[in-house]
């Protein structure tokens, strides 16, 4: 029988740095010639454009790192998310002139919504993968329409209810649904690309920021749709900390990879942490510390690589690589005698066991992966 072709996937992506090709060390002789390596382009990659007022943390980087990224061996990235317009129209198409230029394959954005739904098609041994990505975190504008660049849309509602026979005055719990239009798009781009692909791959920018385990209950609505109209795959980004890790028939659901190669914040905007901004997000997790030299929470220093193998058999099996992240940003693989990689491998199974993801997992060699 073939061997299986794996994919490698990674979290949010954006140095913004003198050398962007040294955070991105960690992924080093990781591919096989016949695999494959994506990852969350966080941020456009221009010299030009604006701020726009809805952004709350204007992000943009060196142009070079569409380069880098090539040259560290990665071959598509989504851009769907919630800063692919910070610096308005003119840093977006620089983007995806960048990208485009070296070779790289992008997904998720477009110059229309057309196109931000078209998915990036690659063979490897004989095999066609298809990746789609959404976000479900947009500030005002930032998704495409037929005559508006931006990123593909997954909307998300949220309703305040009180628990059932509360008393009253008792604090509602959030219940949120997806927007019935861009889950029935979703479904339709999974079976489109199902007809010319072997291996669909769904990329999702959502969840809750910063917050311990939480998953939200459009997450879970929206990645079970997706694998039941064909998606071998759901790997979602946003939250800058790990989620857990799900089977859904069978199909493995990366609720969140949490960072990667990403700067501090502050990197992008020195000010950041005398803002509104930051003050409300610092909320979120008692762990923010604007006095040491990484500010943001411990648990974002944790992360992972996904690790998908696709059998000639149609099986997905699934595993992470075990990530941390020093304070100077950097990710590094992590050998499995050293004691932080069973700490990340519990920390995975505690956080899952916390929102009802009843996984078990096996410890072999650098992986852990999901039985």
């Amino acid at each position: 029988m073939a061997d299986p072709i794996c994919l490698f996937a990674v979290g949010d992506v954006a140095p913004r740095r003198d050398d962007p090709a040294a955070m991105l060390a960690a992924v080093e002789g990781l591919k096989g010639p016949a695999d494959l390596l994506f990852g969350q382009l966080e941020c456009p990659l221009s010299d030009r454009g604006s701020p726009l007022p809805q952004a709350r943390l204007a992000m943009r980087t060196d142009p070079g790192l569409a380069r880098a990224l090539r040259d560290a061996g990665f071959d598509a990235v989504s851009f769907a998310g919630n800063h692919c317009l910070d610096w308005g129209p003119d840093a977006f198409a620089d983007t995806l002139e960048h990208v485009r230029a070296v070779g790289l394959a992008l997904c998720g954005a477009g110059p229309d919504i057309a196109a931000a739904r078209r998915p990036a098609i690659f063979e490897r041994g004989g095999r066609r993968f298809a990746f789609l990505a959404y976000s479900s975190i947009l500030p005002q504008g930032y998704w495409a329409e037929a005559g508006r660049a931006g990123c593909a849309p997954l909307r998300a509602h949220t309703l305040q209810a009180a628990p059932e026979h509360a008393p009253p005055g008792s604090s509602p719990a959030p219940l949120t649904f997806c927007h019935r239009a861009d889950l029935a798009a979703l479904r339709d781009d999974v079976r489109a690309a199902r007809t010319r692909a072997d291996h669909v791959i769904v990329s999702v920018h959502w969840g809750i920021h910063f917050v311990a385990a939480q998953i939200a209950d459009y997450q879970r609505e929206a990645a079970y749709a997706a694998i039941d109209a064909g998606a071998d795959a759901v790997i979602g980004h946003h939250p800058h900390v790990l989620k857990g890790v799900e089977l859904h028939r069978g199909r493995p659901i990366f609720y969140s990879l949490g960072n990667f190669a990403i700067d501090q914040p502050q990197a992008f905007e020195a000010e950041l942490t005398s803002t509104r901004s930051f003050r409300e997000i610092a909320a979120l997790n008692p762990g923010f510390d604007a006095a040491r030299r990484y500010i943001l929470p411990p648990d974002s220093q944790r992360s992972m690589i996904a690790r998908l193998a696709f059998g000639a058999d149609g099986e997905v099996r699934a595993a992470f690589l075990p990530v941390m992240i020093d304070d100077d940003c950097l990710p590094a693989r992590l050998a499995p005698q050293d004691p932080r990689f069973a700490e990340i491998a519990t920390y995975v199974e505690a956080i899952g066991r916390t929102e009802g993801l009843a996984n078990r997992y096996e410890r072999a060699g650098g992986e852990v992966r999901l039985a």
